[in-house]
Order: structure tokens, then sequence, then C-alpha cells
């Protein structure tokens, strides 16, 4: 096997995991992807490794769906779920039924719930006609972002070797994609305002007034 061949399944597998099976927990996949795709050639090896790992990306979502289907509500409970953790797959649940199919597209750079989606989307009985498509642009998306951003990388530091070094730009540009799901987070999927606490002074002021108001309509009267 060639090394390009080599790569690509890398790639492909790597993305497969990283939706499938939560293997980001371990080795986040965003950071793979972008090392791999800083070690291609050639435009044309670029373009193909951006194809292998959104193929891996929407595969890996199609087996969290089909899994979903299968176990139903009940997946909620099982080990794999409670190990990737049981508040994000209630938080992939609460995306999907606020937002449909256009969930599986947005939590696509959240890491975890990303993972979840797929599989809370066929416990919850989205149909497959919406998941599809969404699966597929948001790993798309997903492909696109961190191969892109190794060819930054691979680009940047061919560039400025002699003046910073290679592994430096390397740091910065990781650190930067680092930033990505916070953004996301932020402008597409939305984050709920946390309840102010109560004005306890204002309450005891306002139980006060309550207290005096009889006194005080006699006394006007």
């Amino acid at each position: 096997m060639t090394a390009i061949a080599l790569t690509l399944a890398l790639g492909f597998g790597l993305a497969f995991a990283e939706s499938g099976l939560g293997l980001g927990i371990v080795l986040p996949g965003e950071t793979a992807i972008v090392v791999l795709a800083a070690t291609m050639g050639s435009p044309a090896e670029m373009v193909a490794l951006g194809i292998v790992v959104m193929l891996g990306a929407t595969c890996g979502d199609h087996v969290g769906y089909l899994l979903g289907r299968h176990y139903g509500d009940s997946l909620r409970e099982t080990k794999a779920v409670k190990r990737l953790g049981v508040r994000h797959y209630d938080r992939a649940t609460d995306l999907l039924r606020r937002r449909g199919g256009l969930a599986v597209f947005a939590t696509r750079l959240v890491p975890i719930v990303r993972t979840l989606t797929p599989a809370a989307a066929g416990a919850s009985g989205l149909e497959y006609r919406r998941f599809a498509p969404a699966s597929l642009a948001g790993s798309a998306t997903w492909s696109a972002a961190y191969v892109g951003g190794g060819s930054t990388v691979a680009a940047v530091t061919a560039m400025t070797t002699d003046a910073f070094g290679r592994a430096t730009w390397l740091l910065l540009v990781l650190l930067a994609l680092a930033l990505i799901p916070v953004l996301i987070i932020r402008t597409v999927v939305g984050v709920r305002p946390v309840s102010a606490a109560p004005d306890v002074a204002s309450l005891e002021l306002a139980a006060r007034r309550s207290r005096f108001s009889p006194l005080v309509s006699d006394l006007q009267h």
C-alpha cells in the first residue's frame, strides 16, 4: 500500500471512529485530520483526503443513527452513552426537538455532542430523508474546515519555517481551530441564558410594603 493510500485510509478510519465510536474523547479527530492534511503533497491529494474524511464522518453518523433506530429510548441507558455523558445525549435530544434535522448539521463542529446527535436522531424518530442530507452537509463542512486547516498549516509553515519554526505555526493553527466549537455553540446552536438569582432585598421590600399598605390606606381615609 502506497503512502497516500495509507493516509487516505487512516483519514477515513479516524473520521468514522470520531463520528460513530466516540474515539475523539481519547484522540481528537480534528487534530489528527489537520496533521494528515498537512502531509499532503498536492492539491489533488488534499481533495482526495477531504472526500474520504467526509465519507468516513457521514458513515459514522449513519452507524449512530441506525443504533438509535434499533434501541430507541433505551439507548440513553446504555454504557456507551453513559461513558460519553448522558447530559450530552440529553442536550442533543433537546436540540433535535427544537431544530430537527438542522441539529445534525449544527452540532457537527461541537465535540462529543456531534457523536451522540445521530444516535439521538435515530432514537427520536427523525426521518431518514431529513437526517441524510444534514449528515452529508455537516460532514462536508467538518472535512473542509479541518482538511483546509491542514492545508493552511502546510502552506504557512512552508513560508515561515526559518522565521518561526514549523512546530510553532502548527501549534498556533491548532489553537485557532480549537475555538471553532465555541463559536458554533454561541452563534448556531445557541446558549440558553442562566436564570438570574432572585433579588432578596427587593423581595423583602415588597413584603414590607404589602404589610403596611392597609395602614396607609386607613390613614388616607
